[in-house]
């Protein structure tokens, strides 16, 4: 378990951390959503219910025999009751559920009347209106807890059965007592200054703690009142395993908890252990033989931190003995698409955007396969995606357009490539595709590969495969088998593998996505830092 928590919107990630006591019951949802002063919406009820809050609040008044619904007597109004707000729409959803308050019948609400008049006469009015309301009183999947000016304690035990209490966390109660509290609350700002921005700090952080332990050993679910209510607060507070978030503002909490899963990582182990680098060849003089490029496709400083978050702190790649950073504009655009940015390592020019292993004019460059041929040095290009796409095709591929799938194949069989492993989708008759199985050994594994005098061609629908999909460790297999067949050759070699999917997961704004990437491709790292110290 992460106990340093990673609490940040950072572009497309939002935060790593283990959700401590919520994670164990599911992925908190507006279940654990409080709609505060709910009375005080533009659609009192509707909103917070529509979103499946777990928790609505109603302040209410007696005047007279009506239990009127507002924040203070100068705003009430006569047309604004208890029965109309809340609990006729409560009966209506009832019905139309068949019986649950929600069409999900795990699903429970929480109806919290919190009492601004009063304690033993407004208890005595409610009972009377809720003598009117059955199919709610009788409900499984519906609690009516008291707050605010409470009855006294001694007259809990004589109310009826579907009566619960909101308990104060300061005071101490009996186990009779305890029997009728549904959560226990308290003021926030009693206990802290924090204003939601940034971390807790430490000592409030513990005391804060104290007061959750203190509910949960309770066996009773615990809310702040008078808490922030923003993105990072809310982080923190499931964080901490706070089971009702206090809030006003039901759409955006609401949007929050939907993106919650594809915002959130907990890495379900204790992560993997590190290669220990001895850096054997660091500082010797002497000619380079083999060359190992590991390109991250859509990996930045975020993507790489929050990989080492997730893995506890824990990065091969923060263990090499030098870190640089890179401007990556291409040659027409301040932002780079992956052609531009693998064809200026592939040839050191930039070039437009969608464009692979040509200039900005459109004329063939030449690139490090093309070099290093020369030297009679071997070369392999393997991606965890898609073989065709921008950059592998950077190293080995002339078109100005990266979709251009037939084009970048058709060049692959002109270039001197004499490895390339990825996922490749094809057709047995395709006429492109005859003409690849008979220039290269083909396969659709790494594992089948054999040592043989044909270039090799691995297809292999795995690749394409998401890490959380079930890809397991198809990258690793294939540097070994690509290191085992290159590293025959004594002139040295060039080995470029990307970590594809790592951007996929940015593109779709899911954290898990791009974590999982993100780790499977620092597994590789390591690998190549031991093979550096092995051989180099």
């Amino acid at each position: 378990m992460i106990r340093r928590k990673l609490l940040l919107p950072l572009l497309l990630l939002a935060a790593l951390m283990p959700l401590d006591s919520m994670a164990q019951q599911g992925f908190p949802s507006t279940a654990n959503a409080h709609s505060h002063n709910d009375y005080e919406k533009k659609s009192p009820f509707t909103d917070a219910y529509a979103a499946g809050f777990g928790s609505i609040e109603a302040d209410v008044f007696l005047q007279g025999n009506e239990l009127l619904v507002a924040h203070s007597k100068d705003q009430l109004n006569p047309s604004r009751t208890l029965r109309s707000v809340y609990l006729d729409p409560i009966v209506k959803a009832i019905t139309e559920n068949g019986g649950m308050i929600y069409k999900d019948s795990s699903r429970m609400l929480q109806l919290m009347i919190d009492f601004k008049t009063e304690g033993a006469a407004t208890m005595a009015a409610l009972l009377q209106v809720l003598n009117g309301y059955p199919v709610i009183t009788s409900n499984p999947s519906v609690r009516i807890v008291i707050s605010g000016n409470r009855p006294d304690i001694s007259s809990w035990n004589s109310l009826p059965a579907y009566i619960w209490f909101d308990g104060e966390l300061e005071k101490n109660y009996t186990t009779a007592q305890l029997a009728r509290i549904n959560m226990l609350s308290t003021n926030f700002a009693s206990y802290s200054k924090w204003n939601g921005k940034g971390r807790l700090a430490e000592a409030e952080l513990l005391t804060i703690q104290g007061l959750i332990k203190k509910s949960h050993d309770a066996g009773k679910k615990i809310r702040f009142w008078n808490a922030p209510d923003i993105l990072n607060s809310w982080y923190a507070f499931l964080d901490e395993g706070v089971d009702y978030i206090n809030t006003d503002q039901v759409a955006a909490i609401s949007k929050f908890f939907e993106q919650l899963p594809d915002r959130t990582y907990t890495n379900p182990g204790a992560g993997y252990e590190l290669y220990k680098p001895v850096y054997r060849n660091d500082g010797t003089n002497k000619p380079i033989r083999n060359i190992i490029i590991l390109i991250g496709d859509g990996t930045g400083l975020p993507q790489w931190y929050a990989g080492y978050t997730a893995n506890h702190a824990r990065l091969n790649v923060f263990n090499m003995h030098f870190t640089g950073l890179s401007k990556t504009s291409s040659y027409d655009n301040y932002i780079t698409d992956s052609a531009p940015g693998a064809t200026s390592i592939s040839s050191g020019i930039k070039t437009n955007n969608r464009a692979v292993g040509v200039d900005h004019t459109g004329q063939k460059l030449q690139l490090l396969p093309m070099i290093i041929k020369k030297k009679k040095m071997k070369s392999g290009v393997v991606t965890s995606g898609d073989l065709r796409d921008a950059t592998p095709a950077s190293f080995y591929a002339h078109r100005p357009e990266r979709s251009d799938n037939i084009g970048i194949i058709t060049d692959l069989l002109a270039e001197p490539i004499d490895l390339i492993m990825g996922a490749c989708p094809y057709k047995e008759n395709d006429s492109l595709f005859v003409k690849v199985k008979q220039q290269f050994a083909f396969y659709t594994s790494p594992d089948q590969v054999k040592p043989g005098n044909k270039p090799v061609f691995v297809a292999d629908p795995q690749a394409a495969k998401h890490m959380y999909d079930g890809r397991g460790d198809w990258a690793a297999r294939a540097f070994d088998k690509s290191i085992e067949l290159l590293s025959a050759n004594k002139e040295g070699f060039l080995l470029m593998l990307e970590g594809a999917q790592v951007d996929h997961g940015g593109h779709a704004n899911k954290l898990p996505w791009a974590v999982t990437e993100l780790l499977d491709f620092d597994q590789v790292v390591g690998k190549a830092m031991q093979f550096a110290d092995s051989n180099g």
